[in-house]
């Protein structure tokens, strides 16, 4: 690390302690001495094993599940660091939890995800980096200072040395168009749309592709598989409408429920996600293939802390 970053200190939580060592490796540093445990009650408990008065201080920590356990690990960790006297706090969260919940689809709903900004801010947060969120409109949630990484770049140069021939990217849903779009801008291709109509939270159906996959590569992009009902069914629907193949890749892996058995039974070549959210060995089946997420948040870690663009980045 240069001279200048030896007041920066990096820190994990218990939901992804893993990511939160290969970031450091990138750095040239070690990470940061704190440990995080359950009294009997079930309280969580937070000690900081180092002097970070007048450190810059950055929390990796996904809001994974289980959500409400991370969450108030990473809001407790705040407020030791405060109490701590740190400089700046800055909480490096690549996954969101709650974030699907940003508005209300109907009376008497909260929205989750602007209370979670709000505890975040009231808690001593100084700046927030995310990535991926399930909308952008989410960045507007929050009042202090934040950063929206993205993946795409590390999707692009997954899928550039792959090749595949004739590509089309398919936005699962009307949402997801510019993500799609902004993927097969970087790698070159057409993209297709599915409509599908959601029955239930954690259910879907698939009707129709709108836009020309016959005999193309399919990629369908998405922020998140959940359950994967959208991604099973998707699949299908575009190898019936004439998809030469179709492969499945997204930011955050969360695999609940029946997922990793829709994955492995749909007509999918490969699935290709990164380590937002950490993986259990039974949901790394063989067409899984894990990218890194690693260096990209050591940069961007490395960037605000030397008060330099964080979007360069991903040109």
């Amino acid at each position: 690390m240069p001279e200048r970053c030896t007041s920066l200190r990096v820190f994990s939580g218990n939901a992804h302690p893993e990511l939160a060592q290969e970031v450091v490796r990138h750095m040239g540093t070690e990470l940061g001495q704190s440990w995080v445990n359950s009294l009997s009650d079930g309280e969580t408990r937070v000690e900081i094993g180092e002097s970070v008065r007048g450190k810059d201080v950055f929390i990796v920590q996904p809001t994974s599940p289980p959500v409400n356990e991370t969450t108030m690990e990473l809001l407790i960790m705040v407020d030791a660091f405060r109490r701590a006297s740190a400089k700046r706090i800055t909480v490096v969260m690549p996954y969101y939890g709650y974030a699907r919940q940003d508005l209300k689809a109907k009376g008497r709903e909260p929205i989750s995800a602007k209370m979670v900004a709000n505890l975040l801010a009231a808690g001593g947060v100084d700046r927030i980096v995310c990535m991926d969120l399930h909308v952008p409109q989410i960045q507007g949630f929050f009042d202090i200072p934040m950063d929206h990484l993205t993946a795409l770049p590390i999707l692009a140069d997954y899928f550039r040395d792959c090749g595949g021939g004739d590509t089309v990217l398919v936005s699962p849903d009307l949402g997801g168009v510019a993500r799609a779009r902004a993927l097969a801008e970087r790698i070159g291709g057409s993209i297709a749309i599915l409509e599908k109509k959601r029955l239930a939270p954690t259910r879907v159906v698939v009707s129709n592709v709108i836009g020309d996959v016959r005999g193309k590569t399919a990629i369908m992009i998405d922020d998140i598989i959940a359950t994967a009902s959208t991604v099973e069914q998707g699949a299908c629907f575009l190898r019936e409408a004439g998809a030469h193949s179709v492969s499945v890749c997204c930011t955050h892996p969360l695999l609940l429920g029946r997922a990793v058995q829709r994955l492995t039974n749909a007509p999918i070549e490969k699935v290709i996600v990164t380590n937002t959210i950490p993986l259990t060995a039974e949901k790394r089946i063989d067409k899984l293939q894990v990218l890194s997420i690693g260096r990209l948040l050591a940069d961007s870690i490395l960037a605000i802390h030397n008060e330099s663009s964080v979007s360069r980045l991903f040109c």
